[in-house]
């Protein structure tokens, strides 16, 4: 199992939220690639970054912070937050980011989802970011009628293979992440790309999610308070 430090990004800072609201921030750097730099020297090949002005305002404000993470760390980065038309991901593609995640996007249009992937196959990853059970769209406000599995179906039948799917209650929460989700899912769609994201914050959470064979997982919050020493997380996903 792959593990992806995240560096979520608000005004050029690495930041964390509770639970995805905007109320509850913290700040934990004011140099995001100096954090990159730290998750390549632990060991870590990926990194998973989201634009958090992105996501409400579907540009890319935080692009220079993300090129100096991408230049500095020399790891793969995908990036999400906002991704709603084909000018965002080809700005995202041309400055080097190794994979682009659409979001609410997904949700709302389709046809956009089928050109992304038709024009940048891997490239394109899916966030599907949940409440209740079901996707929630414009940063984690809105809750659709796709539940879990629908949505996955969805997507797989259009051509997506990554999918990063988000327990929203789970988030920075540091209770545990939802291991009964990820195992449906994974049995349910054994040839997509499953990535746990949400409340991954013990060492235990990575070994468990590493036993259901899922693709990857993400490491947030755990790592910003050193509940997860990421050096030998890395260890305990192989």
């Amino acid at each position: 199992m792959h593990l992806f430090p995240a560096i979520d990004l608000y005004e050029g800072k690495a930041v964390r939220l509770y639970k995805g609201d905007y109320a509850n921030m913290t700040v934990y750097s004011d140099n995001p690639a100096e954090i990159g730099r730290a998750f390549a020297a632990a060991g870590a090949k990926f990194i998973h970054i989201v634009d958090l002005e992105g996501a409400k305002s579907g540009t890319t404000p935080n692009l220079d912070t993300v090129c100096r993470i991408k230049k500095e760390s020399g790891l793969f980065c995908e990036i999400g937050g906002g991704v709603r038309n084909m000018d965002v991901v080809k700005t995202y593609i041309d400055a080097g980011l190794d994979r682009v995640i659409l979001g609410t996007a997904a949700v709302e249009n389709p046809a956009f989802v089928q050109a992304a992937v038709e024009a940048y196959g891997d490239k394109i990853a899916v966030g599907a970011d949940l409440k209740d059970g079901y996707v929630a769209v414009k940063g984690w406000t809105e809750k659709s009628t796709l539940d879990a599995v629908t949505f996955c179906r969805q997507m797989q039948d259009m051509g997506v293979r990554t999918l990063i799917v988000t327990d929203i209650s789970k988030d920075g929460a540091m209770q545990g992440t939802n291991h009964d989700l990820y195992r449906q899912l994974q049995a349910e769609f054994p040839s997509l790309q499953i990535v746990a994201s949400g409340g991954v914050s013990s060492m235990e959470d990575v070994r468990r999610l590493a036993a259901t064979n899922l693709y990857g997982a993400i490491i947030g919050k755990a790592y910003y308070t050193g509940a997860i020493d990421l050096a030998e997380a890395l260890e305990v996903a192989k």
